[in-house]
């Protein structure tokens, strides 16, 4: 059991994303955190959500591990790229397979969301080609907004830190070694603010018995 799991959402192990998921890992034992890492480029899983949320699609035994990863961590670091304002397809998929409704979200009775995550915090680190401002007052941060707000934060992750690295397109080595620095110093620095998890897990999952209306 960790305290901290970094999900590793780019599908080349010689990226950037992967070295920078590395570093923050090391710096967040040197703080004297314990870690475990998802490369989801590892995992076998089918990507695809063949039938919605109309029934239930079995996971495979990587993604019954990723839940089980979660369920224990204090906190969930995500390194991602954006491409083409959103995230590869592999990090999509894992989302849309392992976050299941009622494990990870429910609906309450008054159709208000309920995120089943709570008591854990978060670190999405993302990489880009584009400059920050470009992305927040030009394209509307569509990467941000959807993985922040719509996916840990809608599964009750709070908070969740934002590290932006970029743009790499033509960065030296140099720069990238001082990227490489900063995300190890907030691994140590982030491994002495984990929130204390006493008694929280995630909700029992619930499967329907029979496929429910279409979803979107």
């Amino acid at each position: 059991m960790a305290d901290v799991l970094i999900i590793d959402g780019h599908p080349d192990p010689s990226s950037l994303c992967a070295a920078l998921a590395c570093n923050h890992a090391e710096g967040l034992r040197e703080g004297g955190s314990s870690v475990d890492t998802l490369a989801l480029r590892d995992l076998a899983f089918d990507p695809i959500l063949h039938v919605g949320y109309r029934d239930h699609q079995p996971l495979e035994p990587d993604l019954l591990r990723a839940q089980q990863l979660i369920s224990d961590a204090k906190r969930i670091v995500v390194v991602v790229p954006v491409w083409w304002g959103s995230m590869p397809a592999l990090l999509k998929g894992f989302f849309d397979r392992t976050l299941e409704r009622g494990w990870a979200f429910r609906y309450l009775p008054n159709g208000m969301p309920e995120g089943l995550l709570a008591g854990r915090s978060a670190r999405v680190i993302v990489t880009t080609d584009s400059p920050g401002w470009y992305l927040r007052f030009i394209q509307g941060d569509p990467t941000v907004r959807s993985l922040v707000r719509s996916t840990l934060q809608f599964c009750g992750l709070r908070p969740v830190d934002l590290t932006r690295i970029g743009p790499v397109h033509k960065s030296s080595a140099e720069q990238r070694q001082r990227w490489l620095d900063l995300v190890r110093a907030q691994g140590r620095a982030d491994a002495g603010r984990l929130p204390a998890m006493t008694g929280v897990r995630p909700a029992t999952p619930t499967r329907p018995a029979s496929p429910a209306a279409p979803a979107p």
